[in-house]
């Protein structure tokens, strides 16, 4: 099973986040997955067309995905995915 793993910054809105496995084979499928069980979050990591948030990157096996769009990379059923959400401030 592919891992989720999240930023600190995102278990800040909720607490209860922690690493998800998923057998979902895309991205907007686990995402769907993840939203299901912290109802929510999906709207902090992708916007109303379901594209990546300027704020927020994600991670398969320590490389960044590409296609912030569609987020249609793809993983192994034993991938890493984390999902990161920048900090700002100064």
């Amino acid at each position: 099973m592919a891992v989720v793993k999240f930023t600190k910054a995102l278990k800040r809105f909720f607490p209860t986040l922690g690493e998800h496995s998923t057998e979902r084979r895309s991205l907007p499928e686990v995402l769907h997955e993840i939203n299901l069980k912290y109802p929510g979050i999906q709207t902090y990591i992708v916007d109303e067309q379901g594209s990546l948030r300027k704020h927020v990157n994600i991670f398969i096996n320590g490389d960044m995905i590409d296609d912030r769009a569609k987020l249609a990379d793809r993983f192994e059923p034993d991938s890493e995915i984390y999902i990161v959400q920048a900090l700002s401030g100064g």
